[in-house]
């Protein structure tokens, strides 16, 4: 079993959302605003209805730059949910939800082809994952023939149905759940599913004093079911996307930190300790979010203490532990520690 990899302390919040302005930002930026800006402002929005959790909203805005999929796993009440359907609201994006059950078929989830009696032909009918952002609620509680359906949109960002490709809206992001805790009835997650995630982002419980401000917040009346009663609006939408995704492609990546990226990886495969090591997918989903990171903090170039930021997140659900060091309590978090501090750091 892979243990949940911790919140990296090199990679703190920005300024922007440790301290939420309490003023609205502006709303969605018009054509020539500042990327980095309207994206701040989603961060800002979000903290109106969601507090305590600014590293994994840190994680889903990287996510989002890199066009990747992220897999939050958290006790149940820690406002996983509302994070999601806050960041779509603040984006301007289109939402949907799928409880996955045992008894959920793939066809529920890409859609199907169904008989239409007026015209005697069948016609498709789009599924939940038809939007631009999908939640996947408790994603280990449905067998895995139902996992894999997602594995083609998440990788290909197309369904195929009856031999024909129907491309996903763009932008497409699939934010899955799960609970650590409860494993009655749930199916772990294939090792080729979890490698298509980019991040994995634990979902801690917050802090008393934030934990006091949800309930005060919920004493005045807020409801995490109605947004728009919460004060919160779309401050950016697709276009502010675009501009801040062209703008992390400029970030410069150096011969020597592309190196250290692929050292990292090769050792976790080399590790005593570890049966699965990080793949060349895993090398080049570091790179893109130590590069998202850099342009977030204002970088214009990748640095070395940008990969260590995000190499939990990035590579720890891709890393496989003998049993036999499980038995002896080494972690996955304990290996990429040993790997950070072991492979020689590019000057």
């Amino acid at each position: 079993m892979t243990e949940t990899p911790g919140i990296p302390e090199a990679a703190p919040t920005p300024d922007s959302a440790s301290e939420p302005a309490p003023a609205p930002s502006p709303g969605p930026g018009p054509s020539g605003s500042d990327p980095r800006q309207a994206l701040g402002a989603v961060r800002t929005e979000v903290s109106r209805a969601v507090v305590g959790q600014d590293q994994v909203l840190t994680g889903l805005v990287i996510a989002l730059l890199c066009r990747g999929h992220v897999l939050l796993e958290g006790v149940p009440g820690t406002a996983k949910t509302l994070l999601a359907r806050s960041v779509s609201a603040a984006l301007n994006l289109e939402f949907s939800r799928v409880q996955f059950t045992p008894d959920l078929m793939p066809g529920d989830v890409t859609g199907s082809l169904v008989y239409d009696a007026k015209t005697a032909a069948f016609s498709f009918r789009a599924g939940p994952v038809f939007t631009n952002l999908m939640l996947a609620d408790e994603i280990n509680r449905t067998p895995p023939k139902t996992q894999s359906a997602l594995l083609e949109a998440m990788e290909e960002r197309q369904v195929t149905v009856d031999g024909e490709a129907r491309p996903l809206p763009d932008p497409f992001l699939v934010i899955a759940t799960q609970n650590p805790i409860e494993y009655a009835g749930t199916y772990p997650l294939p090792e080729a599913q979890l490698d298509r995630f980019l991040l994995k982002l634990p979902v801690d419980l917050p802090a008393r004093e934030a934990e006091i401000d949800v309930v005060r917040r919920h004493a005045s009346g807020f409801d995490p079911r109605d947004l728009a009663q919460a004060g919160l609006k779309a401050v950016a939408g697709v276009e502010d996307l675009d501009r801040a995704r062209s703008a992390v492609r400029q970030v410069q990546v150096s011969d020597a930190v592309t190196g250290y990226i692929v050292d990292l990886c090769r050792a976790t495969r080399e590790a005593a300790s570890t049966s699965v090591g990080a793949s060349p997918r895993g090398a080049t989903a570091l790179m893109n979010t130590a590069r998202a990171w850099a342009w977030m903090r204002g970088g214009d170039f990748v640095t070395p203490d940008d990969v260590k930021a995000l190499a939990q997140w990035t590579l720890g659900h891709r890393i496989q532990m003998r049993a036999e060091a499980e038995l002896e309590g080494v972690t996955v978090t304990s290996v990429l520690n040993a790997v950070l501090a072991a492979v020689p750091v590019p000057r």
